[in-house]
């Protein structure tokens, strides 16, 4: 698909790798003993996925001439945002701000259901979503890297200046 993209013309494209899905309220709910430990197994095939991902970036900007493609550590820059929820502003990382069971998590948040008031102080809305406020995180990190892993080889930012 991508070697589509740049048949048709594409020249720049970031990709973003997977987010640790095994932090995610679903799976703390389900898998998680304490419900606040991610999911290991999950989040371990997911850092190979996003190890391929950015081997593959770095394979086509050898590989196709005058495209940069740049991969965006998602999951690092969320992982940084579990790890230090209030640097965020966050108060809750492990439980949805709408939905049903342990960490809001068993059940997606349903219809007609009243989600939380404070959504800003939730990592999550739902089982698996981030709220627009860790959205935004991750959106200005990719934009504009914070830690030179945020993005590689570079970031948005410089991505569109080229």
């Amino acid at each position: 698909m991508l070697k589509t993209l740049y048949d048709y013309g594409a020249r720049k494209m970031a990709l973003f790798g997977i987010g640790p899905i095994g932090c995610s309220p679903s799976e703390l709910s389900q898998n998680s003993r304490d419900g606040k430990t991610c999911v290991q197994r999950i989040n371990s095939a997911n850092q190979i996925f996003n190890s391929r991902l950015k081997s593959l970036v770095k394979t086509l900007n050898n590989n196709l001439s005058n495209a940069t493609l740049i991969y965006i550590d998602s999951y690092g820059i969320f992982q940084d945002i579990i790890n230090s929820p209030s640097t965020y502003g966050f108060k809750v990382a492990n439980a949805g701000c709408c939905g049903v069971g342990r960490n809001n998590g068993l059940i997606t948040c349903l219809p007609l259901q009243i989600p939380c008031k404070n959504r800003n102080e939730y990592l999550f809305w739902d089982a698996y979503h981030p709220t627009e406020a860790g959205n935004a995180i991750i959106a200005k990190r990719a934009y504009s890297a914070q830690a030179a892993s945020d993005a590689y080889p570079i970031d948005i930012h410089r991505l569109a200046q080229i």
